[in-house]
């Protein structure tokens, strides 16, 4: 019983972390020498700073993928989660609920 409600507790508290959601426009992907970098444009909620980020991945990876351009859900991880030394990144498909499904890909934020 108690096994059960630790896995239930760590399951919520991992819901909990994927806070910050906005919609993507990937406008193009590309690859360049191991890496694949993603260019995408902050859709909603109108950001107030910058628009326009770089998604990088390191090909080979688990989740590192070339999204087909079209509209995303990206999720900001909260710090030290992911596997890249920076702000970490989840696309999923547009309208998809994040708290229930894996992540079509998973990469580094680079600010534009």
């Amino acid at each position: 019983m108690k096994r059960v409600l630790l896995l239930l507790v760590a399951l919520f508290a991992t819901i909990g972390l994927a806070q910050d959601k906005s919609i993507v426009t990937v406008k193009n992907s590309e690859v360049s020498g191991i890496v694949i970098l993603v260019n995408v444009h902050q859709a909603y909620p109108v950001p107030q700073g910058k628009a326009t980020f770089v998604l990088q991945c390191n090909k080979g990876m688990t989740g590192c993928i070339m999204p087909a351009p079209g509209n995303y859900t990206m999720v900001r991880l909260p710090e030290n989660y992911g596997m890249y030394v920076c702000q970490n990144v989840s696309l999923y498909p547009s309208g998809a609920d994040p708290d229930s499904m894996e992540p079509i890909g998973n990469y580094c934020l680079i600010e534009k």
